[in-house]
């Protein structure tokens, strides 16, 4: 069975695609700009706000990361 584990965030790029500023992301989630900020580069989100951000980005949570897949 294959386990997945996020091994790069994606938020820039879909921040860009989107042509969406982070405070604007902030504004519409309710997530503090700062930790949307530790989003971009290291931490992983949890499931709650990557729905939430998702949602707002049109796009999906898988899309939110790169994923390393092990186990294949």
């Amino acid at each position: 069975m294959a386990a997945y584990k996020a091994k790069k965030s994606n938020l820039k790029e879909l921040l860009t695609k989107s042509n969406t500023e982070l405070d604007v992301l902030a504004n519409k989630t309710n997530i503090p700009v700062e930790q949307l900020n530790d989003y971009l580069d290291k931490k992983v989100m949890n499931l709650n706000n990557a729905m939430t951000i998702s949602k707002e980005l049109n796009c999906t949570v898988e899309d939110l990361y790169v994923w390393k897949v092990s186990g294949e």
